[in-house]
């Protein structure tokens, strides 16, 4: 079965979208499916304009829309993007000759990837990894309540009642869609998971990369990840001092880049060589970085979004065996078990954050803390591998693709 996937990026950019993705793609290959993609004119405006309309990137074919040639004004840009993508969808549907349709967050790619599916008598699912009116609120595009936020809001309304079936990330976000009516037949989970064979526990430190780094002999407290608003890592600098009183050779190091770069950048410079920055780094690298972290941060600040979608990065740590503290916002709250998977601590609380990472430093290599290693480990392997995930696609796109 051929699936054509309608993306609003891809790789070779970086976020937790694109792990998302990847790790879909592999395990739906593995099942022996047959994917392939489509990114929309916002993966253009991110990457570049395409020097071609199709490319293979880590070993997957993806067709390229370019950026409509129009004044970016946010109303009218959005239909322009959603011709564009439409248009484009018509001819890769043409030339790959797809059985369904999934469309990827946000609901400017559902749209598209429902009418041209229509057309073509296609079936079509979409997949939300995040409700669009949240994401632009973090992003300071609009405030909860808004006029904007009530016109995405319904138009992710829309988008989900008009497609075949609704995928979501987590059970915060079916929640949400039942209760605006949704049927829950029409509802399936398919959550965030990791790759056991790429993310396997990490038992010694790269010391060659500690020492490019630049760390010293203590501790390292870190994150990595995206440096967006919402994870709250300023609060992390913030909590920083009142670790340095119980713990004076902590390191705090970020890997990664963001929106907030520059901003946590100027923050840490009192700090000195105490925080490091290593800017971005390249998915191979990636638990090499893990390696040299003793201890993880996840400070998310609570808000719709955080309570109700789960991010990817906690999972990573599980895989890998590295401890980490996050904070008690509901999409943590669905990946970890306080005490027995991984440490929760109030969300915004700057004491309780450090309180928490100084816990979980003085405790390491305890039987305690290898316990919740243990455990953690075993609940990614058994319950959060990409390869059971991708499982759950299989009979929906069989029961649209040949209903009884």
């Amino acid at each position: 079965m051929r699936v054509l996937h309608i993306l609003d990026h891809s790789a070779p950019l970086q976020s937790g979208y694109v792990s998302r993705t990847l790790g879909i793609l592999r395990a739906q290959r593995g099942l022996g499916f047959d994917p392939v993609c489509l990114t929309t004119p916002r993966h253009s405006a991110d990457a570049g304009e395409p020097e071609t309309e199709v490319e293979e990137v880590m070993g997957f074919r993806f067709h390229r829309t370019g950026t409509p040639q129009k004044k970016r004004v946010p109303g009218p840009m959005f239909i322009t993007e959603m011709f564009e993508t439409a248009r484009r969808l018509a001819d890769v549907i043409e030339a790959e000759k797809p059985d369904v349709l999934h469309a990827h967050s946000p609901c400017l790619n559902a749209f598209p990837a429902y009418h041209v599916a229509k057309k073509h008598g296609l079936p079509s699912v979409y997949e939300i990894r995040a409700f669009w009116e949240d994401a632009a609120v973090d992003l300071g595009n609009t405030t909860e309540g808004s006029l904007r936020y009530r016109i995405t809001r319904a138009m992710e309304t829309r988008a989900c009642r008009d497609v075949d079936h609704v995928f979501t990330i987590c059970e915060g976000l079916r929640k949400d869609l039942l209760a605006r009516g949704i049927p829950s037949s029409k509802l399936s989970l398919a959550p965030n998971a990791i790759e056991p064979e790429r993310l396997s526990p990490v038992d010694q430190p790269d010391a060659k990369l500690r020492a490019e780094i630049g760390l010293g002999d203590g501790p390292v407290i870190g994150f990595v990840g995206s440096f967006y608003h919402y994870e709250g890592l300023e609060l992390l600098l913030g909590a920083f001092p009142k670790i340095l009183e119980a713990i004076p050779n902590a390191q705090l190091l970020f890997v990664g880049g963001g929106m907030q770069d520059a901003n946590l950048r100027a923050a840490a410079k009192p700090f000195g060589d105490a925080i490091k920055f290593t800017g971005r780094v390249q998915p191979d690298v990636v638990p090499s970085h893990y390696s040299v972290i003793d201890l993880l941060v996840y400070p998310r600040l609570k808000m719709r979004l955080t309570d109700l979608v789960t991010p990817l990065k906690p999972l990573e740590a599980m895989a890998m065996k590295r401890r980490f503290i996050a904070s008690d916002v509901g999409g943590h709250q669905e990946l970890v078990r306080h005490g027995e998977t991984g440490r929760l601590f109030t969300a915004g609380d700057v004491g309780a954050l450090a309180g928490s990472a100084i816990e979980a430093l003085q405790k390491a290599n305890t039987p305690e803390d290898q316990g919740i290693l243990e455990r953690a480990l075993a609940f990614v392997r058994e319950e959060r591998s990409w390869s059971a995930v991708a499982r759950r696609y299989a009979p929906i796109y069989e029961r649209l693709v040949s209903p009884a």
